[in-house]
């Protein structure tokens, strides 16, 4: 579905998702790479349950939240990858205190 451009000079970081190292480029968003990455990053509601991807990529959604580094709630469009980030997709309500 989402294909990077071949070289675009960008410093290639490293990144885990659910405790599986991807590849995402310095400058790209947490959702970015993980729509790059080909995983299924389909986080579920808390309500529902729907599935939900990344949408608007500019923090109006909230679509694409996402835990980071063990903070829950983040929306993975508005925080730029860093080396060694260590990213969960979120599954339902995250518990208060986690």
């Amino acid at each position: 579905m989402f294909k990077r451009a071949e070289d675009d000079g960008r410093r290639a970081l490293t990144i885990h998702v659910e405790g599986q190292a991807i590849s995402a480029r310095e400058g790209d968003t947490v959702s970015a790479a993980l729509l790059a990455s080909g995983l299924d990053v389909r986080r579920d509601t808390a309500v529902s349950g729907a599935k939900r991807l990344p949408y608007c990529m500019m923090g109006v959604c909230f679509d694409c939240l996402v835990t980071i580094d063990g903070v829950g709630n983040r929306q993975g469009c508005l925080v730029p990858v860093a080396e060694g980030m260590q990213i969960e997709i979120q599954k339902g309500k995250r518990e208060i205190g986690k």
